[in-house]
């Protein structure tokens, strides 16, 4: 076990670190470390900010949020990516409880208390529960509303909820430290979905994810298409890379996006193909390929009708653009990654 502060010792509730890796994110930390503070959990409590070299104040604003409570502490994390930041607060932390914290979500007040009840409860190493995506203009709802449906990210029970039990994986996480120092800690080769593959090695261990709704943190979204579209891209790269590194451990859901964008290209080529037939004079039965974009786009709008119907005009128009977006973005990125190029554009992404 960990090193514990002299109040965790006497304290009759175990000690809880939280870990945040932060990068360039100066407009949602204050608030993800507010959540952390406005905890009702009654044991002692430490709060890790892992901070990359950041150019846009977000260095200046933790170092003041540090400075103006005690359980606060920034760390260097000279990498910058989230799985190195992740493993710098780990091996800092003085507690036995991990609680992972991502810049964009806030944590519900009895978060850190119901999450160690379960700890305790079901003897898993990891429990986590819902990414409650949730936007504040019409385009972050949208995507909000995308996060939040079968149709947009796949359906995973951390994205559209489901029943309390043992998971392959779930959103952000609370561990046992000693777990994670069991398997290693996160793969820093991973730079996305590093706490799928974590997770994966907990399971391969002897240990117990474990998923229940109870837990639900709020996250929010990316504003701007270009962000949405740099997150989709970059999470389908590393998607792809672990399809292609763990073949038997991944579901079909995973190679719906790229299969759809492989088929609409091809189809789209194909229609041109007819197109240039026809102008030849020749039976154009090639035209026949546009039968697979039209397809797609006639389920974006029956989609649209029926997951955004009551969300307002501006969201659903929104959510007409957004759903292709994650779902091309995500695609390419899933096909880039699946080809081993990961690596090659993740240098050139920043990712």
């Amino acid at each position: 076990m960990p090193e514990q502060h002299p109040e965790a010792a006497s304290s009759p509730l175990v000690g809880v670190s939280y870990v945040m890796p932060v990068l360039n994110d100066v407009s949602h930390v204050r608030a993800a470390v507010e959540s952390i503070l406005e905890q009702d959990y009654a044991g002692p409590v430490e709060v890790l900010i892992a901070l990359g070299p950041s150019i846009d104040g977000t260095a200046e604003l933790v170092a003041d949020l540090a400075s103006r409570d005690g359980r606060v502490r920034v760390l260097d994390n000279e990498v910058g990516s989230t799985p190195a930041g992740l493993n710098v607060g780990i091996r800092a932390a003085r507690h036995p409880v991990i609680v992972r914290v991502d810049s964009h979500s806030m944590l519900p007040r009895d978060y850190a208390r119901i999450a160690v009840a379960t700890l305790t409860r079901t003897g898993a190493d990891n429990v986590g529960g819902i990414m409650d995506a949730q936007g504040e203009t019409p385009f972050e709802r949208a995507v909000a509303l995308a996060y939040t449906t079968k149709v947009g990210l796949g359906g995973s029970a951390f994205h559209v909820g489901g029943h309390e039990g043992p998971a392959d994986t779930v959103y952000l996480g609370v561990f046992r430290r000693e777990a994670l120092l069991r398997v290693g800690l996160f793969d820093e080769t991973i730079k996305r979905g590093q706490d799928w593959e974590l997770n994966k090695r907990l399971r391969e261990t002897g240990g117990v994810v474990w998923f229940t709704p109870a837990l639900a943190v709020t996250y929010r979204p990316r504003s701007t298409i270009e962000r949405l579209a740099r997150q989709m891209i970059s999470t389908g790269l590393w998607r792809g890379e672990l399809a292609r590194r763990f073949p038997s451990a991944n579901g079909i859901r995973y190679f719906i996006p790229p299969l759809m964008v492989i088929g609409v290209v091809v189809g789209t080529l194909l229609g041109i193909g007819g197109i240039v037939q026809a102008a030849m004079g020749a039976p154009p039965w090639l035209l026949l390929g546009f039968a697979v974009p039209a397809v797609y786009v006639l389920f974006v709008v029956v989609a649209t009708l029926v997951f955004a119907r009551g969300q307002g005009a501006s969201t659903a128009a929104w959510f007409l653009v957004v759903l292709p977006c994650i779902h091309v973005t995500w695609g390419v990125g899933f096909v880039l990654g699946f080809l081993s190029l990961t690596s090659n554009i993740a240098k050139h992404t920043g990712r």
